[in-house]
This record gives structure tokens, sequence and C-alpha cells, in this order.
């Protein structure tokens, strides 16, 4: 392919860059496929290569591109759904539950989900909490890393000694966790930044933007249970519908 000059645009350069690289994301390159090296792209579009690192930044924050360790930088798949609201109220791991439990320990939660807990009653500041880890993968994608904070009031037949961390674990708690009365869960969702071990379940970097959807789950007793859900910026969007419900959409792009 021959060098491609960018023409004198009011925007910044960057930006101006990023819609010609999108367009040959279209045209030139398939699903997975890997981006020649910073250099060559420089050479081919003509511009310095700050300029570029900045376009395929923003590429990346829209979804279109990824970077992935050993491999560099590839073209992003096409979005799929993944619905965080549901119509109904219902427990972590339940039926219709698509996440995967990794791993559960016991462990003081961090200062703001003990504000979410709340003191008092059963549940001292001291006290440690059982944290199961989920992820919940869509078509072989890892999307979304959760901690779900757990007190031991909630869970009180939960044995002891049997599978005292793990997979098992996990799963051991969520089961408890569902012979308990909901009486309703309230969410909230804002703009974060990947920790280090979430980047590394969702393959990002850590500090790359996401999207932080907190959840608290009540019975008539009070909060029962806490989930942080962390979800990958770069691959959802967010759509409310008239029921309330919160869902996370991935489209299929559609070549302009």
């Amino acid at each position: 392919m021959g060098t491609t000059q960018l023409e004198t645009a009011p925007e910044p350069k960057y930006w101006h860059l990023k819609t010609v690289l999108s367009e040959a994301l279209d045209q030139d390159f398939a699903v997975g496929e890997v981006l020649p090296n910073e250099r060559e792209l420089a050479a081919r579009f003509g511009v310095a290569r700050a300029t570029l690192r900045q376009a395929l930044e923003q590429l990346e924050l829209e979804g279109r591109l990824q970077r992935r360790r050993g491999v560099g930088t590839t073209v992003a798949p096409p979005r799929v759904g993944v619905a965080v609201g549901t119509a109904r109220h219902s427990w972590p791991g339940d039926g219709a539950d698509d996440w995967q439990p990794v791993d559960a320990a016991e462990s003081l939660p961090p200062a703001a989900v003990l504000k979410l807990l709340g003191t008092g009653g059963d549940f001292a500041a001291d006290q440690p909490v059982h944290t199961v880890r989920r992820t919940r993968v869509t078509q072989g994608q890892a999307v979304a890393a959760e901690l779900l904070y757990v007190p031991a009031a909630s869970v009180p037949g939960l044995p002891a000694i049997e599978a005292p961390s793990g997979p098992a674990r996990a799963r051991a708690v969520l089961r408890e966790l569902q012979r308990l009365v909901l009486d309703g869960q309230d969410r909230s969702v804002e703009l974060g930044s990947a920790r280090a071990d979430d980047a590394k379940e969702l393959d990002r970097l850590p500090g790359a933007p996401v999207l932080l959807v907190t959840t608290r789950y009540f019975t008539a007793a009070g909060t029962a249970a806490v989930s942080v859900a962390t979800y990958r910026a770069d691959t959802c969007r967010l759509t409310f519908g008239d029921s309330g419900n919160v869902e996370i959409t991935h489209e299929p792009r559609v070549a302009s």
C-alpha cells in the first residue's frame, strides 16, 4: 500500500488520523489481525509517532483496537450484548447468572464497601467477610470481574472446614446466599481505573478506564451483600430501558 497523506483539517491532527485509521481498519484489516509497528504506520500516514500514538490510544478507548501482552495491537472483535440488569431482582449465582466463580476467601472489606455494609447488629467493622471473586466471559472474552462481599451472618449455614478457598468455596457461599429472601437491590455506575488484579484478569493495562457497577442486596435485616463489578469500558455501552434496569451492550460496528 502507498503512503496516505492527511489533508489539512481544523480538528487536532491525531483526531483526523483516528478517523483515517478507523476507515483503514474497516477496509484493510481483519478482526484479530496484528497492526504493523508504529514506525511503519507513522510512515504510511505521514505523521509523527507521537501523533500516531494519540490516535491509537483513542481507538483503543473506543473499543476498535486491543493491546495484547506479547502480541501487540490487534483489531478488536465485534461487540456482543452483556446485560447487567435483569427484569427481576435475584441473588448472585442464581440459575440465570452467567458469572463464573473463581475464588473465595475471608478478608476485611475495603472502607468503601464497609460503609455500604454498615456496622452494628451482627456485623462489626473489624470482622472479615467472605470475598467471592467471579468473572463474566462473553464469546470467550473476559468482559468483567467481580468482588462479592458477604458477611458471615448472611450465610450462617456455610461449612467452616470443607473447601476453605477456591471455586468450590465460592459456589458454597453463593449457594447459601440463595437461601435468604431478597427484599431488593440498588445499583450505581461510575467510571474508574483498572486495579492491577482486575487489569490482569480483563487483559487490560493497569489504570485503563473501566466501568464500576456497585450493587447492594437487601433482606429485611438490612444489607446482606455488596458486589463491585469492574467492566471493560472499551467494550461496553450503558443503556437504560423503561424498567430502569442497566444493560451493557456490545454492538457490531457498521462501516461508514
